[in-house]
């Protein structure tokens, strides 16, 4: 596969470019990227002898995360170039091999929110801010590692009074701004940029807008550029969430449904099914009315996706990398499927020779939003 390169960059802290005798032996790479609480991930394998320097990252590391080794993975093609993944090592086996032959140094890592969960602060006092503030107080401490924060503030502030309370922290970095974004109805995540060795820690709302990528063509002859895909309408994934807002004068609670609507999660089909769940968040009944209803629209937004689709491609065919938290079009599924889709997660799959990547898409219903899509 001449047209695509691949370059990886290995080092504690900030990663430098591998020798060619890593490169040489790299025998394969699968990087996984998830849209949601799953952390994404990546695995590298290697073909080594017993005297191959490859050895010293069991020594490097030591059966420890001390220091930390850093690996980048960056693919170009046609001249524009994408890092897929930028994050930590966190586990490596050797598979030896049979009859005397080579063996297998499988290298297993995590994105960089793995360096959020290592240490667990448990009471540990923070500034009487808002949450947004508060998240960028604890991504500061990232900068080292090329982390920039996009943090969104909330339109429900819960700012603490520090003569009543002060905000204290609870489980590890991630685990505590995470919980604030729930809290808030919004996602966080850390996502490499386009230098190697540089992040975006994404605090905010879910984004299900934006310039599609190129369509996926399915069954259309010479314009096919996908190897499989497959779509799946189940109603029941939908829910309708019940939120509830206490009177104040009477202190009843309110109970208000939530639609799955909002300026940053448009509808991409056109006939989304009547949700045959209901879902009651009674722990809303003690948030702000505002916070109520924003817990309820993330909920809403999380299970409003009853059309997926799961397939693969080559991304020699497609002419370039299918990226996740994004939109993408598609062409050839039938009137039923045909449309904007966004790109829930994708992995990659290369080897010698051979570029592949799996990917799911998911939106709120059948029949397209929109006459056209990007080709």
């Amino acid at each position: 596969m001449s047209n695509v390169e691949l370059n990886l960059f290995i080092g504690p802290a900030v990663p430098v470019p591998a020798s060619r005798v890593v490169l040489d032996a790299l025998e394969s790479v699968q990087v996984q990227i998830n849209d949601g609480d799953t952390p994404s991930g990546f695995e590298l394998n290697f073909s080594v002898s017993r005297r191959s320097p490859l050895q010293t990252l069991f020594l490097l590391t030591g059966g420890s995360s001390i220091p930390i080794l850093r690996v980048v993975i960056m693919v170009t093609m046609g001249g524009r170039a994408d890092v897929i993944m930028d994050g930590v090592m966190t586990h490596h086996e050797l598979r030896p091999g049979s009859d005397g032959g080579k063996s297998t140094l499988v290298v297993k890592g995590k994105d960089l929110t793995a360096l959020m969960d290592l240490i667990e602060l448990n009471g540990l006092p923070l500034p009487a801010m808002s949450p947004a503030l508060r998240v960028l107080t604890l991504l500061a401490k990232y900068a080292a590692f090329g982390v920039v924060p996009m943090v969104i503030p909330s339109v429900v502030e819960d700012l603490p009074i520090p003569i009543e309370r002060i905000p204290t922290q609870q489980g590890s970095d991630l685990a505590y701004i995470s919980r604030l974004a729930r809290e808030a109805g919004y996602v966080f995540y850390i996502e490499p940029l386009q230098t190697p060795g540089t992040c975006r820690a994404y605090w905010g709302p879910q984004i299900k807008v934006g310039t599609p990528q190129a369509a996926l063509n399915t069954d259309m002859d010479a314009f096919t550029n996908v190897e499989s895909l497959s779509f799946n309408f189940d109603k029941e994934m939908k829910e309708m969430p019940v939120v509830f807002i206490q009177n104040q004068a009477t202190k009843a609670p309110i109970p208000i449904p939530i639609p799955d609507i909002t300026p940053l999660n448009p509808p991409l089909g056109l006939v989304p099914p009547l949700p045959p769940k209901v879902r009651f968040l009674n722990d809303t009944a003690k948030l702000s009315p505002l916070g109520a209803v924003m817990q309820g629209l993330a909920h809403a937004s999380r299970h409003a996706d009853a059309v997926t689709g799961e397939g693969s491609l080559k991304v020699s065919r497609y002419g370039r990398v299918l990226k996740a938290r994004q939109l993408v079009g598609v062409r050839g599924a039938g009137e039923a499927f045909d449309g904007l889709y966004y790109v829930k997660s994708v992995s990659h799959n290369i080897a010698r020779g051979e570029y592949t990547q799996n990917f799911s898409l998911a939106r709120n219903g059948l029949l397209s939003t929109t006459p056209r899509v990007p080709v």
